[in-house]
């Protein structure tokens, strides 16, 4: 069996495992069910299953389970903060049920893979997916300054992507390396280019919000309509002038539905080309992280998942 038929399987491993042992109450059962109806591409999950293929255990689907279980749980809480209508094209939950029910059944996600890791029993892996998820709590509050927000830096930004995104990323590949017992430099490697894959892909979903490719699968300059500044806009109003900022002060604090032709200023002023170079420098970074991977066979994984984070349209 070659790598990706080999990695496809483990992936269809992860969504059975997933979906067993679902609550009988039928409330728990149906929302549970409506949230993983749909497979997705589970990145963070394929992530932890690379970095944990030198040395095969029985806990290896268990813990791609739990990255991914994480993961849903703060999908579905960022719905409830951000009232999204819209995750992977469907419905989200607290527009089908209430934001009561995105609050509880996120947290019954986040118990599920906490139980799942103490069934593991590695204390480095508990540590570091304990400190992963205060992190991205912590990115969460910190992005709440970033509404409405003209004076944040980019230094406060790429800090909300490395927490937000960024940080679970490095944290599935870790785990998983630490999990096929691998030396220190392949773990340092693997997590650091896996760092870096993750704020790349933050950006590159940061400049999809400016997109009007239907592709993308959610509600387009939902960013801007709630008035979190990204790097487009970010990059856009550094340019600008007194009169183009004052522009952009009014579309960012508007109540009103941004159009295409609203940003067409952001455009001009370099903003999506701007974020487009920092995309490239982080995608440089991973790869360049990838390289000192030695195995061959990770070492291209790694890779592949670089250049499609970079080059995704959704």
């Amino acid at each position: 069996m070659n790598k990706n038929k080999k990695l496809a399987k483990d992936i269809k491993l992860v969504e059975m495992f997933i979906k067993k042992d679902i609550s009988k109450e039928k409330t728990i059962s149906g929302l549970y069910q409506y949230i993983f109806k749909s497979n997705g591409k589970k990145i963070r999950a394929r992530l932890n299953l690379i970095a944990s293929s030198k040395n095969i255990n029985k806990n290896r689907i268990k813990l791609a389970s739990v990255i991914e279980l994480l993961h849903t749980a703060t999908l579905i809480h960022d719905d409830v903060v951000d009232d999204s209508a819209v995750r992977r094209g469907s419905k989200s939950v607290n527009k089908l049920w209430t934001n009561s029910h995105g609050v509880l059944i996120g947290d019954y996600i986040y118990s599920k893979a906490f139980m799942y890791m103490v069934d593991i029993g590695n204390n480095k892996i508990l540590n570091e997916l304990a400190n992963a998820t205060n992190d991205i709590s912590q990115g969460e509050l910190i992005q709440l300054d970033a509404i409405q927000n003209l004076n944040i830096t980019l230094q406060k930004l790429k800090k909300i992507s490395y927490y937000k995104t960024g940080r679970l990323f490095e944290a599935a590949a870790k785990t998983g390396a630490i999990n096929s017992n691998a030396n220190q430099a392949f773990i340092s490697n693997i997590s650091e280019c896996a760092k870096n894959l993750g704020i790349l892909f933050q950006i590159k979903d940061d400049m999809l919000d400016y997109s009007d490719n239907k592709k993308i699968g959610k509600p387009i300059f939902q960013d801007i309509n709630e008035g979190k500044v990204t790097y487009p806009f970010f990059y856009a109003y550094k340019k600008a002038n007194t009169k183009e900022r004052k522009i952009l002060k009014e579309l960012l604090c508007s109540s009103k539905k941004v159009k295409s032709i609203d940003i067409e200023l952001i455009k001009d002023l370099g903003g999506l080309k701007k974020a487009k170079q920092l995309a490239n420098q982080y995608y440089k970074k991973s790869i360049e992280c990838a390289m000192k991977i030695k195995n061959l066979d990770i070492r291209e994984e790694m890779i592949e998942l670089s250049n499609n984070a970079l080059n995704r349209e959704k």
